[in-house]
């Protein structure tokens, strides 16, 4: 059994996220392995809300070329976790 700190690694900031905070609808950073049904466990038990939907999106890493040494790295692989919580819940990480 997973940590649900492992599973969920940060909330993801950016305009699109916050205008969909009126819609009852949070954006996450999760593990790459991760499942659906353990990020709904884990967002559950983390901020104490009730869960409706889960989308997930995996993110391919940008391969990046270092102009000095000629070379080619890639930036890491992430996902993210698209969260829809049930009406009257909120996680209050997100207000101002």
């Amino acid at each position: 059994m997973k940590d649900p700190r492992d599973i969920v690694i940060a909330p993801v900031i950016s305009e699109k996220s916050y205008d969909q905070l009126e819609q009852n609808v949070y954006v996450f950073n999760v593990h790459t392995s991760a499942s659906k049904p353990e990020i709904r466990r884990a967002v559950e038990s983390i901020f104490d809300v009730t869960v409706k939907k889960v989308n997930t999106l995996n993110r391919k890493g940008k391969v990046r070329r270092n102009r000095r040494s000629n070379t080619v790295g890639k930036r890491a692989d992430t996902k993210r976790a698209i969260v829809t919580l049930t009406e009257g819940d909120s996680i209050k990480i997100f207000e101002t």
